[in-house]
């Protein structure tokens, strides 16, 4: 049977999250102890404690995904039923692209997490630098999506940015625009439309900064060739060929579209007959549901939830 293991990305983050799989698991626990040291501060305690409004800041939230979700991968290679499990694919979306490229033993924990650390800061930074904002629009398919945003951009920055499934595609841009786009959306036919809490219009051209300060990170950090297991590029729905590849698609990522959605059709398209959503939350695993319903999709976000598939 193959198949893929997937990962989430930014908004996946809730307070507590990995810390019953830490309490429980003296490895897991030491993933968190190294990531406080690369930090430099209390990722660990950030996650399991809080507060809410220090975790959802990008430059926490980035990391604190990313270790959660290698946290909850290593539980689950450590159990029975994942013990000779290799997945054929990789995939994450946006962030979880970084915890997708650890998967499959291409990058090391702890280059992979400097790389987040630096990649939440500068894109936390670029926001400050150059505000802007997120809107998901429901029920719309993409053509509309894009005569919405072209009637409320009024000659600023909106475009479509991330395909997350049928009916969801989040818009980005300026502040202004964003809030026109909200306000216009039931208009063309929008179940609604749902302003997100993010620190800026992430995936255009407004994180020119950040993709330039992250291509300077991913010149020193070490990324192998793929080879047994794929992973698929969120900026294109195809598989990464080179490690050169892998660092040009991170850091277009920030400016560039991600076609989840494509991404999950591939990957079906491809014969991939089982998914594990490995990391906090849920998200991944409603998106699938939208994107092929037959699709099988295992959810491992907490210790029930580990305990309970090798029961």
């Amino acid at each position: 049977m193959k198949t893929a293991f997937i990962f989430p990305g930014q908004g996946a983050q809730t307070v507590g999250m990995a810390k019953d799989i830490a309490d429980a698991l003296p490895d897991a626990a030491n993933l968190f102890e190294t990531a406080d040291k690369i930090a430099g501060f209390e990722l660990s305690r950030i996650c399991f404690e809080g507060p809410p409004e220090k975790l959802n800041t990008t430059a926490c939230s980035q990391p604190a995904i990313f270790v959660t979700s290698a946290a909850v991968l290593h539980a689950f290679r450590k159990t029975p039923a994942a013990e000779n499990l290799q997945p054929d694919i990789t995939a994450g979306l946006s962030l979880g692209e970084y915890t997708a490229l650890y998967a499959a033993g291409l990058v090391a924990f702890e280059d992979a997490l400097k790389l987040v650390i630096q990649r939440g800061r500068a894109m936390q930074d670029a926001a400050e630098r150059n505000p802007g904002s997120m809107v998901s629009i429901i029920g719309l398919d993409r053509p509309t999506v894009v005569q919405l945003c072209e009637k409320a951009a009024q000659g600023e920055l909106l475009r479509p940015v991330n395909f997350n499934c049928p009916g969801q595609i989040v818009v980005s841009g300026t502040i202004p625009a964003c809030k026109r786009a909200e306000k216009l959306a039931p208009e063309f036919g929008a179940i609604k439309a749902v302003t997100l809490q993010v620190a800026g219009a992430f995936h255009t051209e407004m994180m020119t900064h950040a993709a330039k300060a992250l291509t300077n990170a991913l010149q020193h950090c070490k990324i192998e060739d793929p080879d047994r297991t794929k992973v698929i590029a969120n900026i294109s729905a195809e598989y990464y060929q080179n490690a050169h590849q892998i660092k040009q698609g991170l850091a277009k990522q920030l400016t560039n579209p991600i076609l989840w959605q494509m991404s999950v059709e591939k990957l079906i398209a491809d014969g991939i007959e089982q998914f594990y959503e490995i990391g906090p939350g849920r998200v991944l695993t409603g998106l699938m549901k939208r994107i092929n319903r037959k699709a099988r999709i295992t959810n491992l976000s907490t210790l029930q939830a580990l305990r309970q598939y090798t029961a």
